[in-house]
């Protein structure tokens, strides 16, 4: 098949997760034999940050095929600015509007040079340039990275009809489905899962050490992640646990939450307990030497290094209220769903650190669990979808 992959995104050095997925997806379905294509939409030039095979052909939207560039208009900047006051929705119409009117060419133009079978759109954005505005006829499976219940609250109303008018809409969750069909009893859906890596190794959670750790992968980010949450936690039980430390590892978003973040940590007398450890290419590194995986975000389309963290066999700790997270951790099985709020989390990890049995007991049980997400199993299932939908 010649299959196009659409993520009109940022892919440019950028280490977030649907960057991996676009770069996993790609890779994997060459090493299948297929013919892949990716379209994205970068101001920048450059590398990846994750590696794609050789054979991957990589088209920016934001420049025109003579090599001129397209940079987004410093005045549509600053309306959408001053609307973001007003909502999300209204901010994002104005990025709708630029690629309608700026990008919608290129689009045209590549679909010509590609002619692929199948297109995977990476979001509803890219599904209505496609099926609304282009208006090709090349089947469009419209992936989702989140809870599609955001779609019809702060997604611009003109990319829902993209939604029926795809062949099929994937979601990550079971629920997720009816999210979508509260709304467009029409849509076809179909639910696959992120593919998670099946380690050959665990952490070893039996063994006798002179310091144990929580964990938490992730942007550290205020509003989303929350690690700022896991450091008032453990500020509550660091006393009654003085060989425990709490180790954050990813990317700093703000300047500002950053400050907040070492701020808690000296305030709360962790220093030397808790620490910011920054980006890493070796993830599983990190997570073998861990004993609990603590992940308070507030929402997840999926929760990727959540995922990998269980894969590793680790024990999770989270809240009840996050979408996904939810339906990932199995509650007093494969880790503790617990309640919003600080001391809610805190009396989780507490279950947990303070038993070693019932930390490998559940590590064990995450390890397990994360099988359903094998690559093999999630490609294949992709695969069969794009087979289907391209006759």
């Amino acid at each position: 098949m010649k299959i196009l992959l659409a993520n009109f995104t940022k892919m440019v050095n950028d280490s977030g997760g649907l960057a991996k997925v676009t770069c996993a997806f790609a890779n994997e379905m060459i090493a299948r034999g297929h013919n892949v294509s990716l379209l994205y939409s970068d101001e920048k030039e450059g590398e990846f940050f994750y590696a794609t095979d050789n054979k991957l052909r990589c088209y920016n939207l934001k420049v025109n095929p003579d090599k001129s560039k397209i940079n987004f208009p410093l005045y549509l900047k600053a309306v959408r600015e001053a609307l973001r006051a007003v909502g999300k929705r209204p901010a994002r119409t104005v990025n709708s509007w630029f690629e309608e009117h700026y990008l919608l060419d290129n689009v045209k133009y590549y679909l010509n040079i590609i002619k692929p079978d199948i297109i995977v759109s990476y979001q509803p954005a890219a599904s209505k340039l496609l099926l609304c505005d282009a208006k090709t006829d090349i089947p469009v499976i419209t992936m989702s990275h989140g809870d599609p219940e955001d779609y019809f609250h702060i997604y611009p109303v003109k990319e829902i009809p993209s939604l029926t008018k795809s062949a099929v809409c994937q979601v990550l969750m079971p629920s997720f489905e009816q999210h979508i069909k509260n709304h467009l009893p029409d849509a076809k859906t179909i639910t696959i899962g992120n593919a998670i890596p099946q380690f050959d190794f665990s952490a070893d959670l039996a063994a006798e050490k002179e310091c144990f750790k929580i964990i938490f992968v992730g942007r550290l980010t205020k509003n989303h992640k929350r690690p700022h949450l896991l450091l008032q936690a453990f500020a509550k039980l660091a006393d009654k646990y003085p060989d425990w430390e709490v180790e954050l590892w990813g990317a700093k978003d703000r300047a500002p939450y950053y400050k907040e973040l070492e701020m808690l940590i000296s305030s709360n007398n962790l220093t030397g307990r808790a620490f910011i450890k920054g980006s890493t290419n070796d993830v599983p590194s990190a997570l073998k030497q861990a004993d609990i995986f603590a992940f308070p975000s507030a929402y997840e389309g999926f929760g990727m290094a959540l995922a990998e963290g269980m894969s590793v066999g680790l024990p999770a700790v989270a809240y009840q209220s996050c979408p996904a997270v939810n339906e990932l951790i199995e509650d007093g099985k494969t880790g503790f769903l617990c309640a919003d709020g600080v001391e809610p989390l805190a009396q989780a990890l507490d279950k947990l650190m303070g038993d070693q049995d019932l930390r490998v007991q559940m590590g064990k049980a995450a390890k397990k669990a994360m099988a359903a997400y094998a690559p093999e199993k999630i490609w294949d299932q992709w695969e069969k979808l794009m087979e289907k939908v391209a006759k």
